[in-house]
């Protein structure tokens, strides 16, 4: 039960972040001089492989803070974040996590402050010198954020990420705070090496297949639309999302039938035989994915976190649109 409840939640993450991909909150919630002024802040220390302290940056919620020196001890309020410092090699400075981290396997060992509620009177308990938050946070978690604030911890949060240049920012922006530069430069020109290869080999692609891409089981089925990640993977790829609407929407099994797809991929796994589930739908028998068996099951996680792993997912929904181009 505590599995189910867990990859429930976590599905239910992958839709509130990714659907801030697609709407205008952010903007709202940051305005655009703000954001850029972080953004200049720290263009000088990330070209650098050391971090020169006093280092001073504006985040996503406006606040500016400076730090003497790379925290020692941090805390990370989402598993982006968290999978961020592991793979910049600053592991060892994450004293605690939430429940919904899982990767890497270390994490499963550390100390929690909450899921979706942190717990923030542990989270001061624990005197960690900078707290990683995400801006996605905001409307939900402030007062919260505001109580951490107030006893003397500096909370960092980190902008939405909207696009890979986005994700590669705010990777490199985590590394400048961390003094771990050079690993965070790697990670994104690795990044962007596997993504210019997945494009390049997407480029020949002459007949395009069309997709349908959900979230979530039946009866109330979401699936993503233009400004969300996974319609820019498919743009990406080379590949026709059936959904043209803008955004997360709720689609019926019927319209999903009429608009017959020729890739079905299903970015959840909080019930089990999803791909069996998806199959014996009512009507579903009609339609070219099943018929040709080509219904897939994603890693919501490594499709939806926008960190190390975000090229990862592009290669995922490469291989599984195209495995006969992106086949091992």
């Amino acid at each position: 039960m505590k599995k189910f409840l867990q990859l429930m939640l976590t599905a239910m993450l992958a839709v509130l972040l990714l659907a801030a991909c697609g709407s205008d909150s952010k903007k709202e919630e940051t305005p655009a001089d703000e954001k850029q002024a972080g953004e200049e802040t720290n263009t000088e220390q990330q070209s650098t492989d050391t971090t020169s302290y006093p280092y001073t940056l504006t985040d996503a919620a406006g606040k500016e803070l400076t730090f003497e020196q790379a925290p020692e001890t941090v805390i990370s309020l989402v598993p982006s974040n968290t999978e961020i410092l592991f793979g910049i090699d600053a592991g060892d400075q994450v004293i605690a996590v939430t429940e919904n981290d899982d990767y890497p396997k270390e994490v499963t060992e550390l100390d929690t402050v909450g899921d979706f509620t942190v717990n923030v009177e542990k989270v001061i308990s624990l005197e960690p010198e900078a707290v990683f938050a995400h801006e996605m946070m905001m409307s939900s978690s402030e007062e919260g954020l505001n109580q951490i604030r107030d006893a003397g911890i500096p909370v960092i949060v980190v902008p939405n990420a909207e696009t890979f240049d986005e994700t590669y920012e705010t990777i490199e922006l985590i590394g400048a705070v961390m003094d771990k530069n050079v690993e965070a430069n790697q990670i994104v020109e690795d990044m962007k090496t596997k993504v210019a290869d997945i494009e390049k080999k997407a480029a020949d692609i002459t007949d395009k297949k069309r997709v349908f891409v959900e979230n979530s089981d039946a009866p109330e089925i979401y699936t993503p639309g233009k400004g969300t990640f996974p319609q820019q993977f498919l743009d990406m790829i080379n590949a026709e999302n059936i959904v043209t609407e803008e955004g997360w929407i709720m689609i019926s099994p019927e319209k999903i039938v009429d608009e017959n797809p020729d890739v079905i991929l299903a970015m959840y796994s909080y019930v089990p035989n999803v791909v069996e589930n998806i199959k014996t739908r009512d009507g579903f028998d009609a339609v070219t994915a099943i018929k040709e068996d080509q219904v897939i099951q994603l890693d919501e996680d490594i499709t939806s976190r926008t960190g190390p792993r975000l090229a990862d997912g592009l290669e995922l929904f490469a291989k599984a649109v195209y495995p006969e181009v992106f086949g091992e």
